[in-house]
């Protein structure tokens, strides 16, 4: 018995291709916007510390906003205190 043609699979509702843009000749790659943090000074110190213990994404943001902080309250009390001189 012969086996019925198979015809080419129907494509999902919801699957589309992606466009691509063509870059023109001169264009440049738009780059992302540097993010300061203190992270990867905050990794170097663990490993010091703690050689085999890591640290979630997470927590690494957490260390970033707690040296932000301190940072910006050490800044304010020396700009209080070059004031009074």
């Amino acid at each position: 018995m012969p086996e019925p043609a198979k015809s080419a699979p129907a494509p999902k509702k919801g699957s589309k291709k992606a466009v691509t843009k063509t870059q023109k000749k001169g264009d440049k790659k738009r780059r992302k916007s540097r993010k300061e943090s203190y992270s990867i000074y905050v990794y170097k110190v663990l490993k010091q510390v703690h050689p085999d213990t890591g640290i979630s994404s997470k927590a690494m943001g957490i260390m970033n906003s707690f040296v932000n902080d301190i940072f910006e309250r050490i800044a304010g009390e020396a700009s209080r205190l070059a004031h009074y001189n």
